[in-house]
């Protein structure tokens, strides 16, 4: 999300936001080679010089000459929209490398202070809502109870109130947010915005969740809204906040559920309609009898995610409820509870030893209320054991770096990347009359 990111999401097909109120709706960007943004004679326009100086491809007005092919006087004045929009700046430059010596160029950044993003990461018993900046630091963070069960309308009304919150606990104007991101435990149609068929969020299939959160944010009624599977997003912020140089990473969450996300060269893939990653619902020879939520038998979900084990430590006398709770047995260190979370890592490295393969990933991250020491164990123990040397040669298999963090941090990304895309810029900058 901040200058130095490779990766940009490109633009959606929702209309022209304007710097103010973020007017568009939102349509989630296609992970697609990053687009060009032309001006008048196929020349790059104002778009293309802020992906430029984002990426730190070029930083100074003759970097952009150079790059770009346009004059002095053109870059100046593609600049000259940039500085009066407020997105970027100059700063002091380095040092001069020419034994002539001379004055050195300024520095162009973008400037992250200019607006904020409201982002909200949806669990099936908590939410956690936060205000960050446009580089990804939080501003100002809530988290409370939710049941996702209550369905839509309340808990996207619950969701809104929260946002009002923290914009006036952080002493920030609503005319300061440029967007809304959104992170569910559900198969989401970014086209839309919908989640498709959650085995997990009873009462919201096919439900409008950016209308419903734009009307429940009273504050600004008209933002552009971006909504995605967690894992997504958790796999999203991870790579562009440590591993922006990874040009293919996988995130699995383990959970109430199991889900993966996966970032390759800097953009999410969801597959053709946004199912991409659900291992959860592979099935696996070890769950032939265990019910699933999703109606199946023998899902991995039904034997090695938080849920599952929290049951088999029931079953064994040991009070445990949800994935939280078996969290907190870990990191007591309860025996059995490291005996059960240690097997379940490996049936979910089992399944990881095909993923592996075929994505070959640089990094594979756990994350979720499993991912400590027994879990990531188990999970290595199979991984390694199953899948060919070719496949791990280059691999790293680490836990979450943001921790609970993360699914807001790749929700205000995704709401970052997309709103200052080239194209999406071009558009947002003629919506300001800059």
């Amino acid at each position: 999300m901040g200058s130095a990111r490779r990766g940009t999401t490109t633009e959606g097909s929702a209309p022209p936001a304007s710097e103010s109120t973020g007017t568009g709706d939102g349509t989630a960007p296609a992970a697609r080679p990053l687009p060009r943004a032309r001006a008048a004679a196929g020349q790059p326009g104002a778009g293309e010089l802020l992906h430029l100086v984002r990426s730190g491809r070029a930083t100074t007005r003759g970097a952009l000459q150079e790059v770009t092919g346009l004059s002095r006087a053109t870059v100046g004045q593609r600049l000259g929209r940039l500085f009066r929009a407020g997105w970027v700046r100059e700063g002091a430059g380095g040092p001069v490398d020419s034994p002539l010596g001379g004055r050195p160029a300024l520095r162009l950044e973008f400037d992250e202070t200019h607006a904020v993003v409201l982002a909200a990461a949806l669990e099936t018993r908590h939410a956690r809502t936060a205000l960050l900046t446009l580089g990804g630091e939080i501003i100002a963070e809530r988290s409370g109870p939710v049941a996702v069960e209550d369905g839509p309308d309340a808990v996207l009304g619950g969701l809104g109130a929260r946002f009002g919150e923290l914009l006036r606990e952080s002493g920030r104007s609503a005319a300061s947010v440029c967007g809304i991101g959104l992170a569910v435990p559900g198969p989401v149609d970014t086209g839309t915005g919908r989640v498709v068929q959650p085995p997990i969020m009873p009462g919201w299939d096919g439900y409008d969740i950016r209308t419903r959160l734009r009307r429940a944010f009273t504050e600004a009624p008209d933002l552009p809204v971006l909504v995605d599977n967690d894992a997504n997003l958790m796999a999203y912020g991870e790579q562009h906040t440590h591993y922006p140089d990874c040009a293919a990473f996988a995130l699995v969450k383990v959970s109430t559920g199991i889900g993966a996300g996966v970032v390759v060269d800097g953009a999410v893939y969801r597959g053709i309609d946004g199912g991409a990653g659900d291992i959860g619902h592979i099935r696996v020879p070890e769950g032939a009898d265990a019910l699933c939520r999703c109606g199946s038998h023998g899902c991995l979900a039904a034997v090695a995610s938080g849920g599952a084990v929290a049951r088999r430590l029931t079953e064994a006398g040991v009070a445990a409820a949800s994935g939280s709770d078996v969290r907190a047995l870990l990191e007591a260190g309860h025996p059995e509870a490291v005996r059960f979370a240690r097997e379940a890592g490996r049936h979910v490295g089992e399944v990881l030893a095909t993923v592996v393969t075929l994505l070959n990933p640089g990094v594979l991250m756990i994350a979720g209320d499993l991912a400590g020491t027994p879990f990531l164990t188990g999970v290595r123990e199979l991984l390694y054991q199953r899948a060919l040397p070719r496949s791990t040669a280059h691999l790293d298999v680490v836990t979450s770096r943001l921790g609970e963090r993360a699914a807001l941090v790749g929700a205000a990304t995704l709401v970052v990347e997309h709103l200052y895309a080239p194209d999406r810029a071009e558009e947002r900058l003629a919506a300001l009359g800059v």
